[in-house]
């Protein structure tokens, strides 16, 4: 990925990502760092990605009523939230770059997974996984973040535990000035 060209943050602040195997511990991580940034005064928003088919609404509920009808778009808002469902169909998943535009703008867009999008990310990795590293073969892997120490990485390196030193290293990495 040498020479990538990184997505462009558009409309928010900054855009900065979490990669690593199913079962690292991203989700976990992502959730902490969200607390930890949006209680210093951050308007975080998020994209996870998911690997396979899934449904944010229920059957019964009125939008999914309104999706399995055909419509291939939900809007859902109440006084306290709104929830946009796009059907996809058959043009494949939406693009990172898309998805950001379909977000109100945020001062920091924290995205888990589309790890072969070009953003800058850590990497969340657990030998205890078994899978390899992904750092060594994306040279967008700015840090990574592990439960045990890795042999030979250059990279700034994070106990999974210290959220504090992450979240500074994000907003001093993506130049948003309320490192804590």
């Amino acid at each position: 990925m040498s020479g990538t060209r990184l997505i462009h943050p558009g409309q928010h602040g900054a855009v900065f990502g979490f990669a690593g195997w199913s079962g690292s511990g991203k989700t976990t991580l992502v959730e902490k760092i969200i607390s930890h940034v949006s209680a210093s005064g951050v308007n975080v928003a998020t994209i996870k990605h998911a690997h396979h088919r899934f449904d944010a609404d229920h059957a019964g509920k009125d939008s999914f009523r309104h999706r399995e009808a055909g419509s291939r778009q939900v809007l859902v808002s109440s006084v306290y939230r709104s929830a946009h469902f796009i059907e996809h169909g058959d043009r494949g998943e939406a693009d990172l770059a898309q998805l950001l535009d379909q977000l109100l703008p945020a001062e920091l867009v924290l995205v888990e997974g589309f790890k072969s999008y070009p953003i800058e990310k850590i990497e969340v990795h657990r030998p205890s996984v078994g899978k390899p590293c992904l750092y060594p073969n994306d040279d967008l892997v700015v840090a990574l973040a592990s439960d045990e120490t890795i042999p030979n990485c250059t990279l700034p390196f994070f106990d999974l535990d210290d959220v504090a030193g992450i979240a500074s290293f994000i907003l001093l990495q993506t130049k948003l000035k309320r490192a804590s």
